[in-house]
């Protein structure tokens, strides 16, 4: 029998029998199933919610409803419990609460639903990347401290190495981590300013309730600074990726300065490796001329392909909507290679305005690749900011959409990850 899962005040989960777990799309409750719901995947963590109480069907009732204290223990208040997910798989449902009154804004993490059954905890997610990039048992400490001082050998003066440093062994960047140990894709950060304000900014939060999650940059790397790090992952990787814009910085477009040299630094000493940027798009006009310096491919980040949505969460400084839409068209145009990374947030991304918008994007843009990525930001928090930007109808389901998305656009790939351009697969035009 699949049971609720709630936190006890001293943080401990226990599972409630007599209650089945729900899960939350936009303001929708939905009692979770067995097919609803798999065993969490290795690299999970599993969060108390404070200031707010859990929302379970209980089977008597056959409803769900909030559960202020726990059924067995007279006056113990417990706390909703949910799973932050691990890279690749794509939460189906948020965990499902109600807000106290003195609830502050949760931290920037996603909030997916969690269960229990048959001795283990389960979460609702699928699976879009099978790829081990960033699975935590690949990632061993030892190792990535040899990397390291190896590394910091050959770099003693570079600023860049010193920062990347940090984010592996202070912040655990995954990212970082595979620099070090020599694997799949390697960070470049390089843009100390951003031209949003993004509501979930992980690394920097102004006039906001919300902590950021990692230091940004705070100074500019030179182009050989760059391309040093860039040539020692590239001439000793297979198949290597490096990438502009992380998210210890801001977006990579304002720092085009100092990146464009760096390319052509790159790819005077070798064809090999692809050289990736992940953006908000915002400088179409830049990002042509990066193009031509040798930039292989572009990862444009979207929460939602509509207008008034987009800007409700981006909050565009000084460019436009249209200019994002113009990048994606510069980067076919170019023969590039482009993915985006939309946001998902279950009740939101699978509704039915945002569904049908979708499918007139990729009907008018042939992208090369959607990168479902779980959205990083309280969910309740999240829903009353998409319902103040515009109507979305029920949902249908984030399974059904990814489904739906791969039956009607063969041409795209989907997953996680952005790929090396050995495997670049899109429809030129």
């Amino acid at each position: 029998m699949l049971t609720a899962v709630v936190a006890t005040p001293n943080g401990n989960i226990i599972d409630l029998e007599g209650y089945a777990p729900v899960g939350m799309a936009g303001d929708t409750a939905v009692r979770l199933t067995d097919g609803d719901m798999i065993a969490m995947p290795f690299g999970g963590e599993l969060m108390m919610l404070p200031d707010r109480i859990p929302i379970l069907f209980n089977l008597d009732s056959g409803r769900c409803e909030p559960v202020l204290e726990n059924p067995f223990v007279s006056g113990e208040p417990v706390y909703p419990v949910a799973a932050f997910n691990s890279p690749g798989y794509v939460n189906l449902y948020s965990t499902a609460y109600t807000e106290k009154a003195e609830a502050n804004v949760l931290p920037l993490f996603s909030y997916g639903a969690a269960g229990w059954a048959d001795g283990e905890f389960r979460t609702s997610v699928i699976l879009v990347d099978s790829e081990k990039r960033q699975d935590l048992r690949f990632m061993p400490y030892d190792k990535i401290v040899k990397g390291v001082r190896r590394i910091r050998q050959k770099t003693a003066k570079n600023r860049l190495r010193r920062h990347i440093e940090k984010c592996a062994i202070t912040y655990g960047c995954p990212a970082a981590k595979n620099f070090f140990l020599g694997r799949f894709e390697a960070p470049l950060p390089t843009s100390k300013s951003c031209n949003a304000n993004c509501v979930g900014c992980l690394s920097k939060q102004q006039n906001s309730d919300i902590t950021a999650s990692q230091d940004r940059i705070d100074f500019t790397p030179t182009p050989s600074e760059i391309a040093e790090i860039a040539l020692i992952h590239i001439r000793r990787v297979k198949r290597a990726v490096v990438s502009f814009g992380q998210g210890c910085e801001g977006d990579p477009l304002t720092a085009a300065d100092v990146i464009g040299p760096a390319i052509e630094k790159i790819r005077s000493a070798t064809d090999s490796g692809t050289i990736n940027m992940n953006t908000n798009g915002s400088l179409p006009k830049i990002l042509e001329k990066l193009f031509d310096q040798g930039l292989d491919s572009v990862r444009i980040s979207m929460n939602s392909v509509r207008e008034n949505c987009y800007n409700a969460y981006f909050r565009p400084k000084s460019y436009r909507f249209a200019d994002v839409l113009s990048s994606i068209e510069t980067a076919l145009f170019k023969g590039k290679f482009i993915s985006i990374n939309y946001l998902n947030c279950p009740g939101f991304t699978d509704s039915e305005a945002e569904v049908q918008a979708l499918r007139r994007f990729l009907e008018n843009y042939p992208i090369g690749m959607i990168q479902w990525r779980n959205l990083n930001f309280d969910p309740a928090g999240y829903t009353r900011l998409m319902s103040d930007a515009g109507e979305h109808g029920p949902s249908i389901g984030v399974k059904r959409l990814i489904e739906s998305v791969k039956r009607d656009f063969p041409h795209i790939m989907n997953g996680y990850f952005n790929p090396p351009k050995e495997k670049f697969s899109y429809r030129r035009v």
